[in-house]
Parts: structure tokens; C-alpha cells; sequence
């Protein structure tokens, strides 16, 4: 038996998500604030035994804020399984709604929890006529938490993250229309308190590790205790009954130390002469107080590894952290393991974070060995390096959008062809799109090196500040990574760039064109064709698809990057590419001709030179704030980053006003009053335009007031 889906309505940062699994090992990739936890969190309110019963107890907090009053509203965590067992106990959990566990059985079946108010709540709102908010408006007033109820169901029909089915079962809001019916049965049938799958199946949880020394130091996380004191319910009287014998012996041996007498009679003396005999304690002893008990005697073990160092083994707190995590791991899976074995039905291990200060090679490893049969794992992660190595059809990414978390599974939808494809591309680099805002994809190294210079020495924010992964595709195959982003899948923002390697040069043959000419316009005339071929197969991957978006440098990115008026930015590095003198003058002369044919065919050959990742590495220290972005670059970064929010906009214009008090030509007074307008619009004050045309007024000459210009 193994979760198939997960529903969620109405939970913490869920207002409706649908989160599916397979067998065997799961992953759950998503930024911080996603949701990761509270997903966990509702899958343990329905499996984890071990969670207290009071956790079942909701409060206002737990309902999703998005919905505003929670009041009336309903909580519901809806686990499906798939592969039932058919043993009768599992049976009857899923078939209670029916009545009859003779007539069938079920292969797939539902577990839900329900937060709801109490029946005479439902009643009264049911009484309402449509319409009637006032009437709703003045119930809601008298409603609290004790009007509420937690109930389990089984065998339930409903699609309960359906609008529709939703406002069926509990009502429509804002119509003021509830449903006369208390107990609609696509809820499924209520399951006893007596009928628990928790108590069925073995459930294991490895929570995210922050302070795996303080764990080892609570008794009630310490999971050495928690494997010790399994054992030791488990060791045979008779032969313990020796050990027991000796720890006796210890204890006796201790107290009857000529020493430990002394010291106990000089007490004994000194209290009475302090307090005298009517008030001093009757007796007093020294005693060792080691257990003879097997439960009590095994808590007083500890665990001491030798982690680098031969010949010695220190406690937990002397190892690093990615050991004493490491140690911290195991052991939970070891008692993952010792539980496994006593369980019949089906076995689950939830696992956070797994990858805290743990070595990248060591989280591969352990993610492609923690398998096990009959067991369905669930993985939450920020690791690239395991989500490289996770199976794409195996993951959900939690996305968030504002206040309100989706969640996306990458592969649906997809034939297998593709799903290959994908697998094949996402390695530990390329995976990181999985854990993005928003993606920019590019062909090569030189729009992976220079791209994200040019945005941070341009705007002052870093790509990664804009929540914007660059993955070079090191090809123009863009559709096998694009094909990811779509309604059915990944819904982020994806912009593809790419060139479309128009010719600069005169392409009409000249009888006399010299052999190596008639080459060189074969070859441009090659890539042209090329190009214009993958302009037209792009534009038609993204049409309709208001994910995907393509943009095209009209020839490519180091000839773009001259024609946007960034010749000097080039010239400047001529003598970190060239050593003769005449060369270097030949190059400097062809870089300012303005004749693209002659600048294009220069900066080529400089990029050949070195080798196109060098020259672009060169090239990233010439890149000041005044550079020129090629307009393609501009149109993709804000395909991918919108909307742009009022924060990054604001301090796009104070990374400007720098740029302007450092360049010495405006006095500093200007520079406060166009900062006291970006205040104003920072806090709401004013609005985009109003800023904008005082950055225009104020500082006309500004490289921003172009860029601004296209928002």
C-alpha cells in the first residue's frame, strides 16, 4: 500500500493543492516559506502514531489566510492509497462508509481528516436564505473554536480541492447557499477512534536537523534512547539476571568504600551538631544509584564515534556537524528498520532536509542506497545534488505565489520520450530551475558568464536576488528543458535565449571571392538558415503558453553586445587578448568603425581567439553600470522576473542614484530630493510612472531611464 495523492483544503499556507506520489521514493523540492513543513506536518496528522492526539485539535492559525474569515469554513487533509492491503483490519478502515466489508474490496481507498463545525453550526447555517449575510455575517459573530469538530473518514468520493465540490459540501460564501444536508456521503463514512491506520502501518519521520547536539540531550528525541528502550523490552529475564547481579554487587561494593563510610558518618555528625539530635534526619546513606533494571540501566548508554582521528572516539558534541547529522540520520533509520520488521501492512519514512551540513557526495549516495522494499519514502530538499539524482516522475515542486503555496509535478502529462530527455538534462546545475522563481535558459558560456554581470552592475540586484536561475543549455535544444514549463506542469516564468545568427556580411557570391571568403559566406549563410529555422521552431514550442517566451539576439550575443554601444567596454580589453602592437591597433580601429561587418568579424575572431568562455570571462571585468543592454536581454529578463515587485523597483533606483553620487557630476542635494521620491514610492506614496519621470527629469542621462522606459 503506498500514498498516491494527497489533498489539501484550507490548510496553513494551502488554500487547495494536490500533491501526488508513486512508489518508492518521492521528492519534494520547494523555496523556503513553500510549505514543505506544513505538507509533512498534515500527512503525520492522519500516519504518525506518534504525533500527541491534541495535535488533531486545529486551531484558527491552521486555517489558509487567503480565505479571510475562517469562521465556518472547513480544514480537510485527504490522503488516497493506492495497492491496498486486503487484510480485513485495512479493509474495514476504507469500507466503513459502506457498511460491508464482505460484498468488495477496495484497491484504492481515501483517509481523510476533517476540521468542520459541529453539527448544530451546519444546521443553523443551512437554515440561512440565500443571500442572507447579514444573517451569516451575525452566526459568524457567535462562532469560536469549540463549535468545531475533528473527524476521520474513510472511502470518501468527493474531489474535495474542486470549487464546486467544495461549495457543495460546505458552502457557497458569498452567496450565502449551505447545504441542508448535515453529512453529505462523499465525505466517506466517519472511522472510530478504535480504527486507526497509524496504529497499522509503520510510519517513521526525520524532521529537519537544526541542533542535532540538543537532540541527542532531550530524552524524548534522543533516538539512541529510543532503540535502547525497544531492546531492553526485549532482553530475556533470565538472562539479564547475571548483569543484574553484578550492578548489585557495584552498588554494594561502592557504598562499603572505607572513604564513602567516612564521609557519610561526618555528615551525619555534623548535622546533628548543627541542628541537634531531635532534628536531624533519622538516617542517612551514600549510595550508588545505578540501575539494576534493564530499561533505566540502557538509558545510561551513550554513543562515542571516532570520526577522523584513530584511536579515539569522542561524544556526539565533538563531532562536525555533518557527522553528528550523519549519526543523527542513521540512527532514525535504524529505527525506521527495527519497526519495519514488526509491521504487516505498509511502511512510510518521511524525511526533511535530509542534506544539513552532510557532504554533497555523501547525500547522493545516501539518496540512491535509502530504498527499501515495501516502503514508500518521501523526501523534502534545497539540494540540488539530490534532486539530481531524483527520479523527475517521483517529484512535486511547491511553488509560492504570495501568500498562497501550488504545487507542480514536473512530469505530467509528458510521454516518456520526453520524461527521458528531461532526466538526462537535469544534473546537479540544471536541476537548480527546479528550485527558481523564474528561469532564463541560454545556449552558451558566454550569456552564462556575462548575463548575470551585466543585470547585477546594471540594476544592482543579482539574479539570484530576483529569484532568477541562468541554465545554460549548452545547445539550442531548448524544447527538452522549455517542455517543463506549462499549465499542466511547472507554472513559473520561463524566457529562452538564443541568437538568431543573421549575417553581418555581405552573403552575394563575387566571382572574386577568394576560397577562403566563399567559406566564410557559406558559413554564415549556414547559420542564417539555421537561425531563422529555430526562430520559427521556437516561437510556434511557445505560442499559447503564457509560461514560455523566446528572444533572440539578432545575430549573436558578442555581436548584439557592440551594436547596443558597447564597443569601448571591448577595446578595453584588446591587450588581454592581443600582444602585437599592430594588432592590437588593427582591432581597436575595426571595434569603433561602426561597420558591423567589421566589428562582428573582430570581435569573433577575439572570442576564437581565447575560446568564447575566456573572452567572456575577460570581458566580465570591463562590465561597469553604464553598459548597454542589448534589447532581447532586457525584453527576456522581464518575461521571466514579472511582475517586478515595488521593492526591486525601488531599489533598482537607489543602486542608480549611487551609480550617479559616484560618477562626481551631480551634487548631492539632487541625489536626496530623488531619493526622498523613491522613498515615497517605496512606501505607496506615489506611483511606477510618477518615479519614473522624476528619474527622467532628474537625471536625464541615466542608463536606467532607457530600461525603465519598456516596463
Amino acid at each position: 500500500m503506498h500514498i498516491s495523492k494527497l489533498q489539501l483544503v484550507n490548510y496553513r499556507n494551502f488554500a487547495r493543492a494536490t500533491v501526488k506520489f508513486e512508489k518508492g521514493v518521492n521528492t519534494i523540492i520547494g523555496e523556503n516559506g513553500s510549505g514543505k513543513t506544513n505538507l509533512f506536518r498534515a500527512i503525520r496528522l492522519l500516519l504518525d502514531d506518534n504525533l500527541l492526539r491534541m495535535a488533531h485539535r486545529l486551531d484558527e492559525r491552521d486555517f489558509h489566510r487567503g480565505i479571510g474569515e475562517w469562521r465556518g469554513h472547513w480544514i480537510i487533509i485527504s490522503l488516497e492509497f493506492t495497492d491496498v492491503s486486503q487484510d480485513e483490519t485495512i479493509q474495514s478502515l476504507f469500507l466503513h462508509g459502506a457498511g460491508n466489508i464482505t460484498a468488495a474490496t477496495v484497491d484504492r481507498a481515501t483517509y481523510n481528516l476533517i476540521f468542520r463545525p459541529k453539527a448544530v453550526i451546519r444546521q443553523k447555517l443551512g437554515e440561512l436564505a440565500a443571500g442572507d449575510h447579514a444573517g451569516l455575517a451575525a452566526l459568524r459573530s457567535e462562532m469560536s473554536l469549540a463549535d468545531y469538530e475533528t473527524i476521520f473518514t474513510g472511502k470518501s468520493s468527493a474531489d474535495f480541492c474542486n470549487p464546486k465540490v467544495y461549495r457543495s459540501l460546505v458552502g457557497d460564501f458569498d452567496a450565502v447557499i449551505f447545504p441542508t444536508e448535515l453529512t453529505s456521503p462523499d465525505i466517506g463514512g466517519i472511522v472510530p477512534g478504535m480504527f486507526s491506520i497509524a496504529r497499522e502501518i509503520g510510519f517513521t519521520f526525520v524532521q529537519a536537523l537544526r541542533d542535532v547536539v540538543a537532540e541527542f540531550q532531550n530524552n524524548r528525541t534522543n533516538p539512541l534512547l529510543t532503540l535502547l528502550k525497544g531492546k531492553s523490552g526485549e532482553i530475556d529475564p533470565t538472562a539479564f539476571a547475571p548483569i543484574s547481579a553484578l550492578v548489585s554487587n557495584l552498588n554494594n561494593a561502592i557504598e562499603a568504600l572505607d572513604d564513602v563510610r567516612a564521609i557519610r558518618t561526618d555528615i551525619r555528625d555534623t548535622i546533628t551538631d548543627a541542628a541537634g539530635e531531635t532534628y536531624s534526619p533519622k538516617s542517612l546513606s551514600i549510595r550508588s544509584d545505578l540501575s539494576d533494571e534493564a530499561d533505566r540501566l540502557f538509558q545510561s548508554l551513550k554513543l562515542f564515534v571516532g570520526e577522523s582521528e584513530a584511536g579515539y572516539e569522542g561524544g556526539i558534541h565533538e563531532l562536525s556537524l555533518g557527522g553528528a547529522n550523519l549519526i543523527y540520520l542513521t540512527l532514525k533509520l535504524l529505527e525506521f528498520k527495527y519497526q519495519k520488521v514488526k509491521q504487516t501492512f505498509a511502511n512510510f519514512l518521511v524525511v526533511e532536509e535530509p542534506e544539513a551540513h552532510i557532504h554533497t557526495h555523501i547525500q547522493k549516495t545516501l539518496f540512491d542506497r535509502l530504498k527499501y522494499d515495501d516502503t514508500q519514502i518521501i523526501y523534502s530538499t534545497h539540494s540540488t545534488h539530490i534532486s539530481e539524482v531524483s527520479n523527475v516522475e517521483n517529484i512535486n515542486i511547491l511553488g509560492r505565489d504570495g501568500g498562497v503555496c501550488e504545487v507542480f509535478q514536473p512530469a505530467a502529462g509528458l510521454d516518456p520520450g520526453q520524461v527521458g530527455n528531461i532526466q538526462r538534462y537535469l544534473d546537479a546545475v540544471r536541476s537548480n530551475l527546479l528550485f527558481a522563481k523564474s528561469v532564463l535558459l541560454v545556449e552558451g558560456d558566454a550569456e552564462e558568464i556575462l548575463v548575470p554581470i551585466l543585470i547585477k552592475q546594471v540594476f544592482g540586484l543579482s539574479l539570484d536576488e530576483l529569484g532568477i536561475s541562468l541554465i545554460n543549455i549548452r545547445s539550442t535544444g531548448f524544447e527538452n528543458v522549455g517542455v517543463l514549463f506549462h499549465d499542466l506542469r511547472i507554472r513559473k516564468n520561463c524566457a529562452i535565449i538564443t541568437d538568431l545568427d543573421h549575417a553581418f556580411i555581405d552573403l552575394t557570391p563575387d566571382p572574386l571571392d577568394s576560397d577562403a571568403k566563399i567559406k566564410a559566406k557559406k558559413r554564415a549563410l549556414g547559420s542564417q538558415t539555421s537561425g531563422a529555422a529555430r526562430s520559427i521552431r521556437l516561437n510556434s514550442f511557445c505560442h499559447g503558453n503564457a509560461w514560455l517566451t523566446a528572444h533572440f539576439a539578432q545575430h549573436t550575443f558578442e555581436v548584439d553586445f557592440i551594436l547596443a554601444g558597447n564597443s569601448a567596454a571591448v577595446v578595453s580589453v584588446l591587450n588581454d587578448v592581443y600582444t602585437d602592437a599592430g594588432t592590437i591597433a588593427q582591432a581597436k580601429a575595426d571595434l569603433e568603425s561602426g561597420d558591423i561587418a567589421r566589428y562582428g568579424a573582430r570581435v569573433l575572431t577575439m572570442a576564437k581567439q581565447v575560446g568564447k568562455g575566456w573572452f567572456a570571462i575577460i570581458l566580465g571585468k570591463a562590465i561597469t553600470p553604464d553598459v548597454h543592454l542589448p534589447n532581447y536581454l532586457l525584453s527576456a529578463l522581464f518575461s521571466a522576473h514579472r511582475p517586478i515587485s515595488v521593492e526591486s523597483l525601488a531599489s533598482i533606483f537607489e543602486h542608480r542614484l549611487k551609480v550617479q553620487l559616484k560618477s562626481g557630476l551631480v551634487s548631492l542635494p539632487q541625489i536626496d530630493a530623488m531619493s526622498d521620491h523613491v522613498g515615497r514610492f517605496r512606501r505607496g506614496e506615489i506611483d511606477f510612472d510618477a518615479v519614473r519621470a522624476e528619474m527622467l527629469k532628474a537625471f536625464p542621462g541615466d542608463r536606467i531611464n532607457t530600461l525603465l522606459a519598456t516596463l
